[in-house]
């Protein structure tokens, strides 16, 4: 006679249909780089160095805006020395705006799940552990990173962006509420979808485009985390 243990069907959630094991998650980082010749590098460094660390599989998709700088010759020695299945250059021919960078990154990107920050150091890769987990236990389409609860800060900045930021947010923390403690960050995790329908619905430009991303997804009844960093 059989055992109960042995008999036991797989829980659905972990088989996908046809009885195949579950494909792996897969993180695509899209990191717009202008004038980041001397950051490269480094970012790139701390990214590997915490996915290897992590076992998490990843892709960094660097998005170069016709640096003047030679930021894309330091990119293509990255790709050489990481592999073109890691570092992946994908670079434009001028500045055509934060969305549109993430649109044309997106269209390289084979992961299920896409992490967007900055190269300019101000987004330490050793929170994206925290970014998953966070996912992963409230089964969230977006988690954001803040800079306004906790222990939560920011390093590098001058006293006039630190208030530009802190009053866009306290504006549209009033107007509509929207959730979320911080609008104005660039530090996200993404299901690939959802990233990809927000931003056909965003119309802003420049420094209000990550406030609309999380406005719209409060209005397309997205869930939303966040991870202090």
């Amino acid at each position: 006679m059989a055992s109960k243990e042995g008999s036991r069907t797989p829980p659905r959630s972990r088989r996908e249909p046809g009885g195949r094991a579950p494909r792996q998650d897969k993180y695509s980082v899209l990191l717009p780089t202008y004038n980041e010749r001397e950051n490269l590098p480094l970012i790139v460094w701390l990214l590997v160095k915490s996915f290897s660390e992590s076992g998490i599989n990843y892709e960094i998709i660097i998005i170069d805006d016709g640096s003047p700088d030679g930021t894309r010759d330091v990119a293509e020695q990255l790709e050489k020395i990481y592999g073109s299945d890691k570092i992946l250059l994908r670079p434009r021919e001028k500045k055509l705006g934060l969305g549109t960078a993430y649109i044309h990154g997106m269209k390289h990107a084979t992961g299920n799940y896409i992490i967007i920050m900055d190269a300019d150091l101000s987004h330490h890769p050793k929170f994206i552990p925290e970014f998953i987990r966070k996912q992963k236990e409230g089964n969230f389409d977006i988690v954001s990173g803040t800079r306004y609860k906790g222990n939560g800060g920011v390093y590098g900045w001058d006293l006039k962006r630190k208030l530009i930021s802190r009053g866009a947010n306290f504006v549209t923390q009033i107007l509509l509420r929207p959730g979320a403690s911080d609008l104005t960050g660039s530090f996200r995790l993404y299901r690939k979808e959802v990233l990809q329908k927000l931003i056909e619905k965003c119309v802003s430009k420049g420094y209000v485009f990550q406030m609309e991303m999380i406005v719209r997804a409060r209005q397309l009844n997205y869930t939303i985390g966040e991870v202090c960093n």
